[in-house]
């Protein structure tokens, strides 16, 4: 299979511009990329923070549908790599029939996978914003504190009220979003990717989210990055884990390296060379 594109999904509380590491990494390889924010998602950052109601009431199944319209736009099947909530479409996507390979990191879990939802069920449920304060402890706890603030003004957004609660109680929601057919056998190969110091998304959760692919005969596989937290795998500084799953996901596909051109920081185009 030749692939020809990379598609990016990112999380919850962020936008396309968390990925930003990986967009240059990938780039710089020669690869084409492809990161869209979520619907009403797009823009400014201050002006997301500022006034969130264009996104307020988004829900999964429009997350969802909006980036199985991207890819439909594709000439090739993409490499799917989702974080987060971006994780658990991944997944989604993937049982559509969509992708060439799809990795899900720190994801979300797909309904049935009974474990909480996210490690830190409070989070959860509290509302769609955080304060420098969570996010510090939940999502950057490795870091000291001037960089996790750092971090924070230029990432964090409010999170639509709607996809928490689908996500967090949808074992007990008879026709929840986030079912995932775990024994289709025709998806393309996905890889879960889980942090060890990761308190939003704990390593349990990931591992059950791997057991419940086990009776399916489609390539499923798990990888832990010990030392990761939920938002240093997407900011680990010497890549590995971009490299890892590049690698992966590679040597599933038989990909051809391309050129992507950057529009903006919150979306990149795709431009297939000749």
């Amino acid at each position: 299979m030749n692939v020809t594109t990379i598609v990016f999904i990112n999380g919850l509380w962020m936008t396309a511009r968390s990925w930003e590491l990986w967009v240059k990494r990938y780039t710089d390889k020669g690869y084409c990329v492809l990161a869209r924010s979520w619907p009403g998602m797009e823009g400014d950052i201050d002006q997301l923070r500022r006034d969130p109601s264009k996104f307020a009431r988004v829900g999964l199944t429009e997350v969802v549908d909006h980036y199985e319209q991207i890819v439909r736009e594709l000439e090739t099947p993409p490499i799917i790599i989702g974080h987060g909530v971006g994780g658990l479409v991944t997944q989604i996507l993937l049982d559509r029939g969509w992708g060439a390979a799809g990795v899900a990191i720190a994801s979300a879990s797909p309904k049935g996978v009974y474990r909480s939802v996210f490690g830190n069920s409070k989070l959860a449920l509290k509302g769609r914003s955080l304060t420098p304060q969570q996010f510090h402890y939940d999502f950057a706890n490795t870091f000291a504190e001037a960089p996790s603030i750092a971090a924070f003004e230029r990432y964090v957004v409010p999170a639509p009220n709607r996809i928490l609660r689908q996500v967090a109680l949808a074992n007990f929601s008879p026709d929840a979003p986030s079912a995932v057919r775990f024994h289709n056998n025709s998806r393309a190969p996905l890889l879960l990717v889980a942090g060890g110091e990761d308190r939003v998304v704990p390593t349990s959760m990931v591992k059950a989210n791997f057991d419940s692919y086990r009776e399916s005969t489609a390539e499923t596989d798990y990888k832990e990055f010990p030392e990761q937290t939920h938002f240093t795998l997407l900011h680990d500084t010497l890549q590995n884990v971009a490299d890892y799953v590049l690698g992966w996901a590679l040597c599933r596909t038989n990909g051809s390296k391309l050129t992507a051109v950057p529009n903006h920081t919150d979306a990149w185009s795709v431009q297939l060379s000749a």
